[in-house]
């Protein structure tokens, strides 16, 4: 998957928004991975780390990524 930035995933979820796109729906793999007809649907594969992490940990930081790019987008603090 492709690497970003917080800014750069920020900057990714905007470009969604002013899309007009209804919902963005990220899935996260188990422990095996996803199957290939999962990830050939995919308009984007993204990747959290080059480290491996278990899913679960995956997950939270994939939440806390999304939140931090939302601030970044309001022009928040947190981002900072």
């Amino acid at each position: 998957g492709k690497m970003f930035s917080s800014g750069g995933f920020a900057g990714v979820i905007e470009r969604i928004f002013l899309r007009g796109w209804g919902r963005i729906i990220f899935v996260a793999g188990g422990p095996f991975g996803l199957h290939s007809d999962v990830m050939e649907r995919a308009d984007l594969l993204l990747s959290l780390s080059a480290m491996t992490l278990p899913h679960e940990l995956a997950r939270l930081f994939l939440a806390e990524q999304v939140y931090r790019a939302l601030t970044i987008i309001r022009g928040e603090p947190y981002s900072h």
